[in-house]
Formats: structure tokens, sequence, C-alpha cells
């Protein structure tokens, strides 16, 4: 990790050169408009799902936070466990793993969220967050939401692969590709430590589909299939409506 970091460092210089011209050219886009607090009907125990996040988690890319991260997954729990789902979506644009961990966790209330998904770290790495500052933040932020939701599963999304990215150029994107491997390493071994799961890396199949017209965000393929491929790891050990293990396809 030492070697990929001195490598990146030595980029650097490439980063903010082409990062500037990327982000003179992308649109800046709003949070989706649209309710962030929802009740889904259903028979059975609650099933309290919480997503807690950056830009993803606001659903940044789409219109309406129906077609965002938390709604879609609280839908396909819905549909996969019959019971009702609580869900919320606290996400903020740009955010850190350390401005989650010192704004959002301690000003949300400590509501009997069953489930907590973190979307976190893209902009830990997009900002060349050092590994020992992601460490700190990603840490202190796992450390609050265990101490607030103690019996919540706990489920970090990972940073998806940055050479799949379409608004960046090729050269920018393989040097924060390896940012986005330095993070999710740390990150990994951060939820192994503090009683967390980390998902697996959210595959890009059609980056074409998947992303927003900006380039950089999900569009509502790519959010759908993002909660697709997390549902199994919410559901790990909960029954579903046909008893059988759900599916990422």
């Amino acid at each position: 990790m030492l070697l990929q970091s001195l490598i990146s460092w030595l980029a650097f210089p490439v980063y903010v050169w082409q990062g500037i011209g990327v982000r003179l050219k992308t649109e800046r886009m709003l949070p989706a408009q649209g309710r962030v607090l929802h009740r889904i009907p259903g028979e059975g125990k609650p099933f309290n799902l919480l997503v807690i996040g950056d830009s993803s988690a606001a659903s940044v890319g789409v219109g309406s936070t129906e077609d965002g991260l938390a709604a879609r997954l609280a839908t396909l729990v819905s549909e996969h466990t019959g019971r009702p789902v609580e869900w919320r979506a606290a996400g903020f644009n740009s955010a850190t793993a350390g401005q989650l961990r010192d704004f959002v966790v301690p000003n949300l209330a400590a509501e009997d969220w069953t489930h907590v998904v973190l979307a976190v770290g893209t902009n830990d790495m997009k900002n060349f967050h050092t590994a020992h500052r992601f460490k700190a933040e990603f840490g202190g932020l796992l450390y609050a939401v265990r101490a607030k939701w103690p019996e919540a599963l706990v489920l970090w999304s990972p940073v998806i692969e940055m050479t799949r990215v379409p608004a960046l150029p090729p050269l920018l994107a393989r040097v924060l590709e390896i940012r986005a491997r330095i993070v999710n390493r740390v990150g990994g071994r951060l939820c192994a430590e503090r009683g967390a799961i980390t998902a697996t890396r959210l595959p890009v199949e059609d980056p074409q589909a998947g992303f927003s017209r900006d380039g950089f965000h999900a569009s509502e393929a790519g959010y759908d299939a993002w909660a697709r491929h997390l549902l199994p790891f919410v559901l790990n050990g909960v029954s579903t409506r046909d008893g059988s293990e759900p599916s990422a396809s």
C-alpha cells in the first residue's frame, strides 16, 4: 500500500491538471427532490433502514429520491421480505467520512434503525485524503454508528472502480483508482475490526447506462443496480417471503 500511495502522490500534478479540467466541464448536480424518510407497509416485524453517506445517499444524479439508493434498497427489502420497511436517507453532497462522523451522526435521533448502510469514501478518495486520515475519520465514523445503534447491522459499500467512470480521462482515472484501492483496503480492515460488514465492490457493467448525464453520479439504472448488489448483504440472515436467498441479479 505504501508503494501505491507513493506512486499516486508522484502523479499528483496529473490529478490537479486533469482534475481541474474535469471539474470545469462537469455539471454540478443537486440532490434529488422528494422524501428522505418514508414507510413501506407490510406484515411482521419492521425493518428499519438508514442510509448515511455522500451525494450517492442524497440521490444526486436522478430527479427523485424514489429512484435513489435508499428508496430502491428499501423497496427491494419490502419485496423480498413482505415486512414493513421504515427508511431514511441522510446524504449530503461532497461529504467525507469525517464530516459524517462530526456533523451527521451526532444530529440523527437515536431511533431504532436495525440496518445502517454507509455510502462513503469517494470524496475522501478524490480529495486525496491520506490513508492515515481516512483511517482516523472512517474509523471514528464506525465507532459513532456502532455506539448509537449497537444492535444494528452496519454495512459499508466501498468505492467503485474509477477506470469505469465516464467523466474521468483515462490517466486521471488510473491515478484515482490507486487512491480508491487504498481507501477500500483501509476501510475493509476497519470494518472487520469494528463490527461492520464490507460489501463487495459494485461491478460497473454498463457505464453508459449506469451513470447520469454528468458521467460521475449514478443514474436510475445505476442506483437500482447498486441496491440489488447490496440487497444480499443487507438481508444476511433475514427470512424472505419464499425462504430463498436474495440475489444481486
